[in-house]
């Protein structure tokens, strides 16, 4: 099958890439930046943005499936860029399968669409779309997910996945991030240290990915939005400790309050803007949110319509990151 993977140069993207040439698909690239590796493995590549309409539609043509995985990803910059990227690029992908009669769109979300600023403990996808964003990128991709599973038709059957925090090797984000400001010391435990969370490892990840394509082809879970993750929620905190004795990094002896981070984010953020910084701060409302606060969800529903369970644990992706010894940055 010819198939278009949109951020095909990204961690989502080329790993996804890599196992739909490993399952024999005819496989396409649109991205922003130079994609000479994916070229040298057979990848037809495609140089623009999303939201240039003829980048687009010149990459989707003659397409029968769209893994639609670029976005403006991150939680510091205008609401404009995230609009532009994650709402009008995710038209113009939508726009350009139906102009091209491409039958099936798979939309790579975030648990962070649902997002109010509250715990969420094993919740399904009966939760509504958020409220009180706190920064553009969940807001944009609420409307884009939106949007998405409204497109879906008995000739253009769409779904989304919503991994939460993606992890593993070749992770240019998460692990990188915590490491490099563990080691500067500036990494402090946010709340009371307790709290529960979904993660995803990129593998586990692509799985869905291939899963639900599948179930698109078998006219299965069309219109519909899945969590996917580990399946066993792990105490942040405490995985976080993991992470960094692996790294022989001494685990966290600094705390603070959620309200004190949350208030700190806050500032924070007035001054960026007010001096016009376009570095992400070090602390943001919705950081000290989404560090303090449990964040996991039932994955019933991709596990009895798409049937994914994961296939790479939480152990063994740590032994694959002692295998490597380093996290790429």
């Amino acid at each position: 099958m010819k198939i278009l993977v949109t951020g095909g140069n990204g961690f989502v993207g080329s790993k996804l890439v890599d196992q739909l040439l490993v399952q024999g698909h005819e496989v396409s690239s649109l991205a922003r930046s130079e994609q000479i590796d994916l070229a040298q493995k057979g990848v037809s590549v495609f140089q623009g943005s999303l939201s240039d309409y003829s980048s687009v539609s010149q990459a989707v043509q003659g397409v029968r499936a769209v893994f639609h995985v670029a976005a403006k990803a991150g939680i510091w910059g205008s609401e404009d860029s995230y609009y532009k990227t994650n709402v009008e690029g995710t038209r113009n992908v939508i726009q350009a399968c139906r102009e091209h009669s491409v039958e099936k769109l798979i939309y790579t979300s975030t648990p962070s669409v649902v997002f109010n600023g509250q715990s969420f403990s094993g919740e399904d996808e009966s939760l509504p779309y958020g409220k009180d964003w706190l920064c553009s990128y969940p807001k944009t991709k609420a409307i884009a997910e939106q949007e998405v599973l409204a497109a879906n038709c008995q000739d253009f059957r769409v779904l989304a996945l919503r991994p939460h925090l993606i992890w593993g090797n070749g992770d240019p984000h998460i692990i990188p991030r915590i490491l490099k400001q563990a080691r500067l010391g500036r990494l402090k435990r946010v709340g009371k240290g307790e709290n529960k969370v979904d993660i995803t490892h990129i593998d586990n990840v692509v799985h869905a990915h291939l899963l639900a394509l599948e179930a698109l082809i078998n006219g299965h879970s069309g219109g519909k939005a899945y969590f996917i993750s580990q399946g066993e929620p792990v105490n942040l905190w405490n995985w976080i400790d993991e992470l960094l004795v692996l790294h022989s990094i001494a685990k966290l002896n600094q705390s603070i309050s959620l309200s004190n981070a949350y208030i700190i984010g806050a500032c924070l953020e007035y001054v960026y803007k007010f001096l016009r910084i376009k570095k992400e701060p070090p602390m943001t409302r919705f950081i000290a949110v989404e560090l303090a606060k449990d964040h996991y969800y039932s994955m019933e529903a991709a596990n009895k319509d798409l049937g994914y369970s994961p296939i790479v644990s939480i152990q063994e992706g740590l032994r694959k990151l002692i295998d490597t010894k380093e996290p790429t940055v």
